[in-house]
């Protein structure tokens, strides 16, 4: 195996409607929110993690794939792979990796490294510096509750910190490329799925939904191309 290339592509995300992503913080705050967004402890600003962007495309590919019962809803794995082989499914592995387990060091050295690396995504410095202009707040506090269907009544009311709908992210990712392989297409798939899906929490409620602007490959213009993909035509 021989690293011939890291491919880098970048793009602008664009929230369609609030994002929640949780920070997993469980301290109770008097005229806080029950659920905060993730942040960046530095400067206080909402983010979006690279793992979840990760996770999120991974699952979703997994689905199109149709691994998801051959892993039994699991993540798919080497040891999965031993038992469906395909070439979809050993790109699956070469692009997100996997947890090796059991007997199978004959595929990790067949499939190598992990290909794929996301960054964490910061607010776009200009559409930030553009919001605070017009003394304008990053997130908002979404409240929920539960309806009672015989007294008709709201019940178990809730706050969920959002980050607000137009708010623009700077997207980046590398792909090395080995033995000039190409794992360009089935990404972009997966990406095109995100865009279809949504990230984060509460998508069957309207969070999360988000698409990709300006994206480029190694500085050169492809989101004519990227608009033009559906992730529903089979996989080469």
């Amino acid at each position: 195996m021989q690293l011939t290339r890291i491919k880098q592509l970048n793009a602008t995300l664009v929230l369609k409607s609030g994002l929640h992503i949780g920070a997993g913080d469980t301290e109770m705050r008097i005229g806080g929110t029950d659920s905060p967004v993730i942040k960046n402890p530095l400067n206080d600003k909402p983010y979006i993690p690279g793992s979840s962007l990760k996770g999120k495309i991974r699952s979703l590919l997994e689905w199109r794939l149709g691994l998801v019962g051959v892993a039994n809803g699991q993540p798919f794995s080497f040891e999965h792979l031993r038992r469906h082989d395909t070439p979809a499914a050993r790109d699956l592995l070469r692009l997100f990796g996997g947890a090796p387990g059991g007997n199978v060091e004959d595929l990790v050295r067949a499939i190598g490294p992990t290909r794929i690396a996301f960054w964490d995504c910061a607010l776009n410095a200009d559409w930030l510096a553009s919001l605070e202009a017009r003394h304008l707040l990053v997130t908002e506090a979404k409240s929920e509750n539960r309806i009672d269907r015989i007294a008709g009544v709201a019940k178990d009311p809730r706050f969920i910190e959002r980050v607000i709908a137009g708010a623009e992210f700077d997207f980046r990712l590398s792909l090395k490329v080995i033995d000039d392989e190409e794992l360009l297409p089935l990404l972009l798939r997966g990406l095109k799925l995100l865009e279809a899906d949504s990230l984060g929490g509460s998508g069957s409620r309207g969070y999360g939904k988000l698409a990709l602007r300006d994206l480029t490959l190694d500085g050169r213009p492809i989101q004519a191309d990227f608009d033009a993909i559906d992730a529903f035509v089979a996989v080469a």
